[in-house]
């Protein structure tokens, strides 16, 4: 059950995301706004895993060869994410960006099923379904507005690919969680992250370094609502309670995203709220229950064995 509830609170501070884009995107570019608080998220986290690993006992089993694999989970999984999401965006429309992140949650347990090999029972079914009528209705406006023109289409599948990167770091990161605790992953992930990014934000966006000490109190609270909750909390909790759950189980919390955005974008943002908006936030929360109370122990962990096994034969396959 606990698992359950970090899953809802990180659920919540994503769906916060765009909120806090919104304070820094005047002073601050997209590639910036992913580094700079993912950077001091990692900054933030090392004295946390250094303490850890002073008082952890156990012996598991941990190779060089890790490091290739945070940089693969890196590479292909978190940089598309956070990268291709917001070019892809840019290059296309938000609606669009809206309607194809609906594809997130099935991908991500595509992949489960692929890399992990864990079993969509009925009851998933019967919950993924619920989700994905609920998240439709959250969604209309967005399905109204898409346009899914010729012209947009490099920036949609940016968007797809972008979003199918972020399912495979949550997929594949169920290995490495055999192994690591969820802040070491956590913090190696944003190392990898750091040695990729860095360059393209030193070529692309360095005008920004010049202009920190200008930023706004506005600027600088977004940075570090996206520091503390979007790229530290939030994904801590998750990958705790990806530690303990099926990957698939996770995916489909995935859809409290647009269940927190509706009463968000009604309070905050002055957006009416709709009785299909209503109907469908219910059906995604009453789906995640479901998933919760009526799925326990409905899929075989994957063993350290399995784990080892296999590397990189998926690497090709998905935030968000």
């Amino acid at each position: 059950m606990r698992s359950w509830i970090y899953l809802l609170a990180c659920n919540f501070m994503w769906a916060l995301q765009f909120t806090c884009v919104k304070l820094v995107q005047e002073q601050v570019g997209p590639l910036f706004t992913v580094w700079g608080p993912m950077t001091l998220a990692t900054v933030m986290l090392w004295p946390l895993i250094r303490s850890e690993q002073r008082h952890d006992t156990a012996s598991a089993h941990k190779s060089k060869s890790d490091a290739l694999r945070y940089l693969l989970m890196a590479a292909v999984g978190v940089f598309p994410a956070q990268v291709w999401v917001t070019w892809g965006t840019r290059m296309s429309t938000a609606s669009n960006a809206a309607v194809i992140a609906l594809t997130a949650p099935i991908t991500m347990a595509i992949l489960a099923v692929i890399i992990l090999h864990e079993r969509m029972t009925r009851n998933r079914w019967i919950s993924f379904g619920l989700a994905v009528v609920g998240v439709l209705l959250c969604s209309t406006t967005d399905l109204r507005q898409a346009h899914f023109a010729s012209h947009y289409w490099v920036g949609n599948m940016l968007v797809f690919l972008g979003l199918t990167g972020s399912g495979f770091y949550n997929t594949y990161g169920k290995k490495m969680l055999e192994r690591y605790s969820p802040m070491e992953m956590l913090f190696y992930t944003y190392a990898a992250m750091f040695l990729i990014m860095t360059p393209v934000v030193i070529m692309s966006e360095r005008d920004v370094f010049a202009r920190i000490p200008q930023f706004t109190v506005q600027t600088w609270i977004g940075l570090a609502l996206l520091t503390f909750f979007h790229n530290f909390l939030s994904m801590v909790l998750f990958l705790k309670a990806l530690k303990v759950l099926d990957a698939i189980q996770a995916s489909v919390s995935n859809y409290l995203v647009s269940f927190f955005g509706v009463p968000i974008a009604a309070i905050w943002l002055g957006e009416r709220l709709t009785v299909p908006a209503i109907v469908g936030g219910l059906l995604v929360l009453g789906s995640t229950i479901l998933m919760t109370f009526w799925d326990r122990g409905g899929a075989p962990a994957v063993s350290a064995a399995a784990a080892s096994g296999e590397a990189h034969a998926s690497a090709t396959a998905d935030s968000r």
